[in-house]
């Protein structure tokens, strides 16, 4: 079965850039994790908790979508970061950095934000052998 690419969905050098962009910010928060004295252990373990946002799907797949999306895209790693510096909090940050990590490791390997139609649509185009 091949899915429709919804309008939105990136192709070609575009759908790369945006990948490479995801490598980026990836090799960029591990680094940072670590030069600023980040535990290993928090990192190890909390590393692919936003996945967990997939529980969601349970309830279809729009309630998937917002809860993975919620999770997976930049705003909520710089609110917790901007938290964390404002309140002295070193552990918002370093979930932050975690967060942003994943996030660069998913759009990386072409896991975009979901649309609600499918799981397998991304705004980085289809997730799958295809893709």
């Amino acid at each position: 079965m091949t899915l429709a690419l919804p309008a939105a969905a990136a192709t070609g050098s575009i759908r790369t850039l945006l990948r490479f962009e995801g490598l980026s910010l990836l090799a960029f928060a591990v680094a940072i994790y670590f030069i600023f004295g980040g535990n290993p252990w928090l990192f190890a373990l909390s590393f692919f908790a936003p996945d967990l946002s997939f529980i969601a799907y349970r309830f279809g797949p729009r309630a998937g979508a917002i809860a993975y999306n919620a999770v997976h895209s930049y705003p909520l790693p710089l609110l917790l970061a901007g938290l964390g510096w404002l309140s002295g909090t070193p552990l918002l940050w370093q979930i932050a950095l975690i967060l942003a990590a994943h996030i660069g490791l998913d759009r990386s390997l072409g896991y975009g934000l979901k649309f609600a139609a499918s799981f397998n649509q991304t705004h980085l185009g289809p997730v799958g052998k295809k893709a």
